[in-house]
């Protein structure tokens, strides 16, 4: 599978600041000490997004403060939160940009919906800094 077949009406610029965004979000994340940091790319197989960042994190508030660099991080590179969510247990925190879904877990939680499985089809995308 290919990961540059842009959806109907998207172009592969579009697709390629997609994609450049999702990195720099996984390493916010990373930077804020999120754990298992994973960059997926589903442009082929969502017709709702691009890609997909998915993290697990120690606490609430540093998963919160977490999502909130990320969506800050949007706004830097012109992109808005269409929505944020947490659940009632502050397990799971997500911000939905459209382009890229950030989701950010307790460790428990993201096993339990396991984003990774239902997504298997999904390429990886590389985002760790060059050493």
């Amino acid at each position: 599978m290919t990961s540059e077949r842009p959806k109907p009406g998207r172009s592969p610029e579009a697709l390629s600041r997609a994609r450049d965004f999702a990195v720099e979000a996984a390493r916010s994340l990373h930077d804020d000490k999120c754990l298992d940091v994973l960059v997926l790319d589903v442009s082929g197989l969502s017709q709702v997004t691009d890609f997909i960042v998915i993290a697990s994190g120690t606490s609430g508030r540093q998963m919160a403060s977490a999502l909130d660099h990320v969506v800050e991080l949007a706004e830097e590179h012109g992109m808005a939160a269409f929505g944020t969510s947490t659940d009632d247990n502050a397990e799971w925190f997500l911000a939905d940009l459209v382009d890229v879904v950030v989701h950010v877990f307790e460790p428990n939680t993201r096993a339990h919906y396991d984003l990774e499985m239902m997504w298997g089809d999904a390429e990886q995308v590389p985002w760790k800094r060059s050493a």
